[in-house]
């Protein structure tokens, strides 16, 4: 029986064992996927070094066969094999291994959420516990009070009248403080026989989790064990192997399988030369003087002998591979006057089929060959419609984007004009590349009267939802319109707009109004750059209290949700636009926690709940603060509780870095929300072009969307930047537009929209450019806009547990890569 240690350490004023033993639990769940992903990656390790092994084994076995050393590797392959057959063994017992760990892993959490339900009556006591010893506190400095100031007036000679009413004040006083006692006591008997009850719980529990963990890996030990013990059988055969391999046996081997034969070559004597039998056996025969290339069929025979060598060698060959030519009974060619051979008459079918040469070598070289060669044109290139992604590409392209991890690194914020420009790649409006976060349309955009640019942040890689479709139905469209004093905006504005959400029954049209007037500033603020409003953190909010905390008082933190909606609207169809809408989370701690933390060896554990999480389909919290058990949630929340240790050495170490900040910012994770296409867009979008080689018309339909928003509000510093190539020499345009000459691009800046703005927030941009090098190309516009105080996903933040309070929530989204396209 091992001594009870949890239940004689974990007491204290606070009563913050029970939260410390709770989590400590938890913490056996990822001790026991942290060893099981250990064993995964041993196994990993073992099956590459085995295929490794095998691939060693078949190169010693194609090594050179020849010479005295050849049998060695034969020794050498047979080793590595067996050595290969080992770790694959050993991979098939860890395989094994890991699925006992993983149905470990199962039980282990069922019997965790078992225990929870058992212990919640002592959560209970704890948590009364601690609430009427605050509320004890309280009755006794209230008590104190009281009694010194009737002694006070009693002393000072007041009135018996305040002396009277002071004594029943300090006589209520004393009754609440004496009950609070009372129920302390009820309250401090019933935790500590719970408690007692559950810390001993908690140490079986950890008992027998760290006897599991021991068998485990006392199973991956003995399986390593056997596995050095089968290499070193292994090696010892091959050692032996090698000893029984002697030099001579060696030699003795190849002279029996090499060897040429044991005869020796016998004594050759003299021979006198016969002339007169020499002579007669000789034929007079010329030989050519040059031979004519590609006429192979007519080769003397006197170069035959010569070409077989030169052929063999082209060939790879050796010298007589195809045999020597017997020169005495050959058949010698005739050869004319000139020294070309004389073609026989006829060549029988049997030569032909046996000649050296190929078929067509063997034909007719006289014949001029024929050869049919087809040119294909090239296709013809139909504008620049064949450069631009089709909507099926680009979704294609984004389809597959996870979140990035989460980095302790923050964006820079207001960077110069000049670092963005530099930062950002020259400006292309067509998706050659298929990647519709890697389009940068808004580019740095300088008026005429302000060098700043309107920068757009990337944003991070992430994946988007299938997207769905609905039936929608364009703005109402105002009566009447503006007119021009000089050029109409004509050519398409009889064009309907097919992408707002439908109206509920019987409802009526809103009144027609005037197109939305666009501010008259010439300048882009710098509350208005994307670079601002596309990743705002708490940073920019007064955060929590940095006052002197002390160690009994509810701590206070603050949390900011930060949302980025990036769109892609194609046409006027809803069908086509794709949505990607991320999240992030951070936390805001006050200066003064620190020391709380720090002097307190085991402070509250900080926990809280993430609220309203059914949208969202993929959560990644920051592994290195945080942790959560998926399986203790439900569909619509999740828990998450922070390793305190890892959070006050963070909390310590950026303090170092920053003395004089308030507070700290913690960036505690990441999401992405599910999308519905169109219906998810904050500002629904449709663009219309009509190029001609002199003008250009340009038409921009937006509409709010008020659905898209959990708490609808207004959509601040809306901003739609529109390239336009093509030699502009002028342009006009309702509202009033801004034009830079330089980079070719037009810059509407808007009001706020709202539901409240003319016609719900609905309207239309025009424009008509004057061209000197028409037709334009419809490019890509971008827009960009912001909303305080709301998010796209709804989710929110509890805190769990006491020790911490909620100072301060802040929820905004801005635009990401928002752009419409033609």
């Amino acid at each position: 029986m091992i001594t009870p240690y949890f239940v004689d350490n974990f007491w204290g004023d606070k009563n913050n064992g029970f939260d410390v033993l709770y989590h400590n639990m938890k913490h056996g769940q990822i001790s026991s996927k942290e060893l099981t992903d250990f064993i995964r990656e041993r196994s990993v390790i073992e099956e590459a070094y085995a295929r490794s092994m095998t691939k060693l084994a078949k190169t010693a076995g194609n090594f050179s066969q020849l010479g005295t050393f050849a049998p060695v590797w034969e020794l050498f392959k047979g080793s590595t094999e067996k050595l290969a057959m080992c770790h694959m063994e050993l991979v098939r017992k860890l395989q094994e291994l890991i699925k006992d760990v993983h149905k470990y892993v199962d039980e282990q959490a069922k019997a965790h959420k078992k225990t929870k339900e058992e212990v919640a009556s002592t959560l209970e006591a704890v948590q009364n516990i601690q609430s009427t010893g605050q509320a004890l506190q309280k009755s006794k400095e209230n008590y104190n009070t009281k009694t010194v100031e009737q002694e006070r007036l009693r002393k000072e000679g007041a009135t018996q009248r305040d002396v009277d009413k002071a004594g029943i004040k300090a006589k209520k006083a004393t009754e609440t403080y004496k009950s609070y006692v009372e129920k302390y006591a009820y309250a401090k008997s019933d935790f500590e026989l719970k408690m007692k009850e559950t810390a001993q719980k908690f140490q079986d529990i950890e008992e027998s989790h760290v006897l599991h963990m021991k068998d485990i890996i006392q199973s991956y030990s003995q399986s390593v064990d056997e596995t050095h013990v089968q290499i070193g059988e292994v090696h010892n055969e091959f050692v032996r192997n090698v000893e029984n391999t002697s030099v001579e046996s060696l030699i003795q081997k190849l002279a029996e399988s090499k060897g040429t034969g044991k005869e020796r070559p016998g004594p050759i004597e003299f021979e006198e030369c016969n002339a007169a039998i020499a002579t007669e056996g000789a034929k007079p025969r010329r030989r050519k003087p040059f031979g004519i290339p590609g006429r192979r069929k007519d080769k003397d025979t006197d170069s035959t002998e010569s070409t077989e060598a030169e052929s063999n060698a082209a060939n790879g060959a050796p010298p007589g591979y195809y045999g020597a030519i017997d020169i005495q009974n050959a058949n010698v060619p005739r050869v004319d006057d000139e020294g070309f051979c004389i073609r026989p008459e006829s060549i029988g079918n049997d030569a032909k089929e046996n000649s050296f040469y190929s078929s067509s070598d063997s034909e007719d070289e006289e014949e001029p060959r024929k050869f049919h060669v087809e040119i294909k044109p090239v296709q013809a290139n139909n504008g620049t419609d064949q450069n631009r992604a089709t909507i099926d590409e680009l979704k294609a392209s984004i389809g597959n984007i996870v979140l990035s991890p989460p980095t302790s690194g923050q964006m820079r914020r207001n960077q110069s004009s000049d670092e963005l420009a530099k930062a950002r790649a020259p400006a292309s409006y067509e998706l050659s590349n298929n990647d519709l976060l890697s389009l940068d349309p808004l580019g740095p955009f300088l008026t005429a009267a302000s060098s700043q640019p309107v920068a757009s942040s990337a944003a991070p890689n992430r994946p988007t939802t299938p997207l769905t479709s609905g039936v929608l139905v364009p703005p109402p469209r105002p009566s009447s319109r503006p007119k021009l004093p000089t050029g109409k905006l004509g050519g398409i504005n009889e064009i309907a707009r097919p992408f707002s959400p439908p109206k509920a029954p019987g409802a009526s049209p809103p009144p027609a109004a005037p197109l939305a007037r666009a501010e008259s500033s010439s300048s882009l603020s710098s509350n208005a750059s994307l670079s601002a409003t596309n990743t705002p953190t708490v940073g920019t909010s007064r955060g929590p209290s940095p006052v002197t905390l002390a160690s009994q008082d509810a701590l206070p933190i603050a949390v900011a949700f930060t949302e980025s909606v990036n769109a892609y609207f194609k046409g006027a169809d809803p069908a086509k636009c794709i949505v990607k809408i991320t999240g992030d989370m951070t936390l805001s701690f006050p200066s003064g926690i620190i020391k709380v933390f720090t002097g307190n060896p085991s402070p509250a554990v900080l926990t809280f709940k993430l609220k309203n999480a059914g949208r969202l389909e993929q959560i990644l919290p920051n592994q290195q603060l945080l942790f959560s058990d998926p399986s203790q949630g439900d569909s619509e929340s999740r828990d998450f509780w922070f390793n305190m240790q890892a959070l006050t050495a963070y909390l310590r170490k950026i303090s170092e870095q920053n003395p004089a900040a308030s507070y700290y910012n913690v960036d505690i994770l990441k999401y992405q929300v599910q999308s519905d296409g169109i219906r998810s867009t904050p500002l629904n979008l449709a663009v219309y072009w009509k190029c001609t080689p002199g003008s250009t018309d340009l038409r921009v339909d937006y509409r709010y969307n008020p659905d898209a928003m959990t708490t609808p509000g207004p959509l601040g510093t809306p901003q739609i930047l529109v390239p336009v190539d093509g030699g502009v020499t002028s342009m006009q345009s309702l509202p009033v537009a801004l034009w830079n000459a330089e980079q070719n691009k037009c810059l509407w800046k808007l009001s706020d929209i709202s539901e409240k703005s003319e016609n719900e927030g609905a309207g239309s941009l025009r424009a008509k450019f004057e061209l000197s090098n028409g037709p334009s190309n419809p490019s890509t516009l971008a827009v960009q806009f912001m909303s305080e105080g709301s998010t796209l996903s709804g989710v929110d933040m509890e805190l769990q547990g006491s020790g911490y309070r909620l100072s301060l929530s802040k929820k905004r989204f801005a635009t990401g890569r928002y752009m419409a396209d033609f």
